[in-house]
């Protein structure tokens, strides 16, 4: 492994320093796009083809300056936010770099939000203007496009000037996306440069909504130099070039679709496929083999639908490597991966919203148990510590929180001031540091173990109980495509260990006595479910729009059908 990519690792304490090589870039977003067109004008850059779209790096450049003009005549100013309501589609992309070429920001909003939530988002994030597709994926955006369209609901969007339709509906009577192109006609190119040369590599470019569980969601404010390094620092680490294309069925209104997708393929002159608008398991599928993707992201729950689906008729030969992020993933998932998708250099990464995202990574040549086992080490110019609730920094190889320092660092929450001092703290040496709310543990070799959410944790009669542990065992059993355990309350022990079970179609349902011995083979005895729900028939786990399993919604069924077994055992 070249020197460079070392992390030093501190025995006595868990402090990690990253690689200070390669140096940072300092570019916008728009200055990305122009030297990557210059670099390799006809290489393939995007393709969506559930759209019949396809552009190489120089139409798509071409594509972003038309959109920018129609943006300065509908008088988008710099430091202005404008906000995406959509599934993965190319205007998507297009307005990403269209609002960068005039400093502006582009807000993309969560597709699953319900017409309340994205008032709250829009209101919050002060949008000038609002793009939106009256389909996403299968799902009518009816009740949203009513909520926009009556002028009493609009009242309280001060800031929202107009609404405008990426997709041609008569329904509706706002503006269309084409239409926004077309008024920008009068906008000469030096018009467009000059407000380029204004814009700042430190400057905001995106804002991006957490995913809020019992309280409003905060949006995170992202730079220029924050995404366009994380995207460049995680395609180095899978070694991607020109050459790679990269199957991206995460959305685009999460990092993980933007920065991890998008821009470590732009950032290497790489192809990208987003498969279609919304997750299609199938569409995924046909994606990897019509279009030869080398490259496939996802998150777990993506993944064991692919696994499921998969036929032998899947064209996988030049599929090598690709990231699993967004939720730890089970060992038996993994070499699920690496065997049956031929990922043989899959990785994994770690991070959140507020770090743009990444902050740790594995490399494509770590040993598989590195791979299967941790999250990797430290991207170059990032710093990371463990430390308990004192805030004391615990000894290698010892579990705590996961703080973390360096340039992916968000400047701050959206207006939201308390928020930003809560998780983000600066120490005694000026260092600003963000606190993750996870758990995780470092190695003698800097490698990080991410163990479990802080919140997720079950305690049971003092005891801390890992939820993952069990998940990865449970995934083992043959029945069991997937598993997600959380803590029910318990008058005896605080918590006990509770299970919601997707059956395997072709197999028999395993009792829970059953289940419990498979779980204490490998696992404490205190460790096996208490509580069992299985999944009914097509139904899924909850998840936000990301892919993640909504856990908190677990816990909270699950609770609810603990209390009506104890009142109906009373009758």
């Amino acid at each position: 492994m070249n020197p460079s990519t070392e992390i030093k690792a501190f025995s006595k304490a868990s402090i990690l320093v990253g690689p200070t090589e390669p140096s940072l870039w300092n570019l916008t977003l728009s200055q990305l796009l122009k030297q990557q067109t210059e670099a390799t004008p006809s290489g393939q850059c995007v393709v969506f083809p559930e759209a019949g779209y396809r552009a190489t790096y120089q139409q798509l450049y071409q594509n972003t300056l038309a959109v920018a003009k129609g943006l300065l005549a509908a008088g988008i100013r710099r430091g202005d936010n404008i906000g995406i309501f959509a599934g993965n589609c190319p205007p998507y992309v297009e307005l990403f770099f269209a609002a960068s070429h005039i400093g502006a920001a582009l807000v993309v909003l969560n597709c699953t939000y319900s017409p309340s939530e994205l008032e709250y988002a829009l209101k919050h994030s002060e949008c000038r203007l609002l793009f939106i597709s009256s389909r996403i994926g299968r799902i009518s955006s009816q009740e949203v496009l009513q909520m926009l369209e009556n002028e009493d609901d609009r009242a309280s969007l001060a800031e929202l000037q107009e609404v405008i339709l990426l997709k041609k509906s008569s329904q509706w009577a706002f503006r269309e996306y084409a239409d926004l192109i077309r008024g920008g006609g009068g906008i000469s190119d030096s018009q467009i440069t000059t407000r380029m040369c204004t814009v700042d590599p430190n400057d905001m470019c995106n804002l991006q909504f957490t995913s809020g569980t019992t309280a409003a969601p905060k949006a995170a404010m992202l730079t220029h130099n924050n995404l366009v390094n994380n995207g460049r620092f995680v395609g180095d680490r899978m070694k991607l070039s020109e050459k790679d294309i990269v199957c991206c069925p995460p959305p685009l209104f999460h990092c993980f679709g933007l920065v991890l997708g998008l821009l470590a393929a732009l950032t290497h002159g790489s192809s990208i496929v987003f498969p279609s608008e919304t997750f299609q398991a199938q569409e995924v599928l046909n994606a990897l083999s019509k279009e030869r993707c080398t490259a496939l992201h996802g998150v777990p729950a993506m993944f064991s639908a692919e696994l499921e689906l998969l036929q032998p008729d899947v064209d996988l030969s030049r599929l090598r490597t690709g990231i699993a992020a967004g939720a730890p993933v089970p060992r038996k998932m993994m070499m699920d991966l690496r065997k049956t998708f031929n990922m043989s250099e899959i990785t994994n990464t770690y991070g959140m919203t507020e770090t743009s995202p990444a902050s740790f990574m594995t490399f494509t040549d770590d040993p598989v148990e590195k791979r299967l086992s941790t999250v990797g080490k430290l991207l170059p110019h990032m710093r990371a510590k463990i430390v308990e609730t004192n805030g004391e920094i615990v000894p290698t190889g010892a579990r705590g929180e996961l703080c973390v320092a360096g340039f992916a660092l968000q400047i701050g929450y959206w207006q939201n001031p308390e928020k930003t001092a809560e998780v983000m703290r600066t120490d005694e040496n000026g260092i600003r540091w963000m606190h993750t709310g996870d758990e995780a543990v470092f190695d003698n070799e800097g490698y990080c173990r991410i163990t479990g959410r802080i919140k997720d944790i079950i305690i049971r009669g003092g005891e801390n109980i890992l939820p993952l542990e069990i998940e990865e065992r449970l995934v083992q059993h043959p029945s069991i495509i997937q598993a997600s355990v959380i803590g029910i309350a318990n008058s005896k022990y605080g918590e006990a260990v509770g299970a919601f079970l997707q059956q395997r179609a072709s197999h028999e349902r395993p009792s829970q006595e059953e289940l419990g011995k498979f779980v204490r083979e490998t696992l404490g005895w205190h460790k096996a479910p208490v509580h069992v729900f299985w999944l009914r028939g097509d139904e899924e786990f909850p998840k936000t729009g990301s892919g993640k399993i909504k856990k908190h919604v677990l816990k909270e069924r699950g609770t609810e059908l603990v209390r009506k077994e104890m009142r109906l055992s009373k009758l």
